[in-house]
């Protein structure tokens, strides 16, 4: 039998899940949007490419992200959080843009990645729920994910927070795959495995 203690912490986040999801999602415009979408438009147009990144828990955000932003118009290359001061700031180009997420934006491994990623010419683009953090005061956009409870017990691990990073993320995606204009046999060519590589007889 599962304690009643339990049930009511489930219960709670997903009460908090709701709240803190349902006064993030309108904040997202596109004016907010923009600022990011033009650094990486105009970097892409000189030749640059995107390169996204995280510590700990937005490092896996991260990776997702450069997953789905690559299938949807916009090739975008993970960058290792700590190994970029460890040489995987070779990857980088200068006119390059990096996304770095970070919830507090004061993450200290963070720092010195974005340091690095700044010496080596590139632009940056902040994902934070901090509008004052030291990362998007060195941003040259800063994408805002800003909760007020993470939800589950200790209202520690990073949960709601992730959930805001991700959103806003999917939400740059749609704003970038709109403005380039993917067609759905630019998708199948990309994803031709699975059943999202099956082209529905209307787009054929």
């Amino acid at each position: 039998m599962i304690p009643e203690g339990t049930r009511q912490a489930l219960r709670q986040f997903q009460q908090t899940s709701a709240e803190e999801i349902g006064h993030f999602i309108p904040s997202i415009t596109p004016e907010s949007l923009e600022p990011a979408a033009e650094l990486i438009i105009q970097a892409q147009r000189s030749g640059g490419r995107v390169h996204i990144t995280g510590i700990g828990k937005p490092s896996h955000v991260a990776a997702y992200m450069a997953s789905l932003l690559s299938s949807t118009g916009t090739p975008t290359y993970f960058l290792h959080g700590t190994e970029a001061v460890h040489g995987s700031c070779g990857q980088l180009v200068a006119g390059d843009v990096v996304i770095c997420i970070s919830n507090s934006g004061e993450t200290a491994e963070l720092k010195a990645t974005v340091t690095a990623i700044k010496n080596n010419d590139c632009h940056v683009i902040a994902v934070t729920g901090n509008p004052e953090s030291w990362l998007a005061k060195n941003a040259e956009a800063t994408l805002l994910a800003n909760v007020t409870q993470e939800g589950g017990p200790l209202n520690r691990a990073p949960r709601a927070s992730i959930l805001a990073e991700m959103y806003v993320l999917q939400a740059l995606s749609v704003y970038l795959q709109a403005v380039r204009g993917l067609t759905p046999q630019e998708y199948v060519r990309w994803h031709p495995g699975g059943t999202l590589g099956q082209l529905r007889d209307s787009e054929k």
